[in-house]
């Protein structure tokens, strides 16, 4: 049974996981938070929130245990083993990695936290820093639908939640999540080239797409980036990829041939390996100028 008010723990405050704590927070939850370069996590002070110097620190009478970082291998080290946070939280609390990691890895999570009568979710989002900081994100939950209904009211201070099913389900609807964002980025990107090279002011087809077939949020967004050359990362490209190759993976595993997101998985590692990874998502378009002997600006 969850306590009336319930003391959560918060592991990894970047880009995406600061307004994440800051809307926990801010929803009258008691929150401790922790990330592995402690600066990024000062500005949470001001919003109340406890920043710990240990990440075992944020299990210390968590009833709830978020987890928000880069990759399954990260998630791994911290959670698991005799030493990992999983170890040092109370029977009957929840663990919920809301990171972007592998279907395999999220059932993994599972497992060891049964062992010790851990509720667990995958949660991962979609939404990126826009949606964090306004409380907006598609959150994508696979587990216990028992363990969903207790800390479904957490996860609503932070967007909009649905079960998907059993653990890894979560994961799985994210990997969806991202082939769409990817190969829809790779699209805007080439049409908005198209216009511009084709001698239209991109600015004006992206105002005149708006609300058609053609309308989305990459449209509304990721175009209106592309357009102004605003690459500040909201998504990481390096992030991307690495959802694009597990996707890739995933697939493999189960005997699907997926054309489409080979190509843009192509297109992003070209990305990375010339050195745009730490890039916005959208800027895939340099990716699409170098490949067509363009100038990058």
């Amino acid at each position: 049974m969850m306590r009336a008010s319930l003391a959560v723990g918060f592991i990894g405050t970047g880009i995406m996981g600061l307004p994440m704590a800051r809307r926990v927070a801010g929803a009258g939850y008691r929150v401790a938070a922790w990330n592995r370069t402690r600066d990024k996590a000062a500005p949470l002070v001001s919003a109340g929130i406890e920043v710990v110097g240990h990440a075992s620190e944020t299990a210390r009478d968590a009833d709830v245990v978020i987890c928000m970082l880069s990759s399954g291998a990260a998630c791994d080290d911290l959670l698991l083993g005799d030493d990992g946070i999983v170890a040092r939280m109370r029977a009957g609390s929840v663990l919920i990695v809301m990171s972007s990691i592998p279907v395999d890895t999220a059932q993994r999570h599972a497992q060891a936290a049964a062992a010790r009568d851990v509720g667990y979710l995958d949660a991962p989002v979609s939404g990126g820093e826009k949606g964090a900081q306004d409380g907006t994100l598609a959150i994508m939950a696979g587990g216990e639908a028992e363990v969903f209904e207790r800390v479904r009211a957490v996860l609503q201070t932070m967007g909009r939640p649905t079960r998907i099913g059993p653990a890894g389900t979560g994961q799985l609807a994210k990997l969806v999540n991202q082939m769409m964002v990817a190969s829809t980025i790779a699209t805007v990107a080439e049409a908005m080239l198209l216009a511009e090279r084709g001698g239209a002011d991109p600015a004006q087809v992206r105002a005149a797409l708006l609300g058609g077939f053609a309308d989305s949020t990459i449209l509304r967004q990721h175009a209106a980036r592309m357009i102004a050359q605003d690459f500040k990362p909201g998504g990481p490209a390096k992030y991307q990829i690495k959802d694009t190759k597990t996707a890739l993976g995933f697939a493999h595993s189960v005997g699907l041939e997926l054309p489409v997101l080979g190509l843009v998985d192509g297109l992003f590692t070209d990305m990375v390996e010339h050195g745009d990874g730490e890039l916005d998502h959208s800027a895939l378009i340099r990716e699409l100028r170098r490949r067509n002997g363009l100038p990058l600006a």
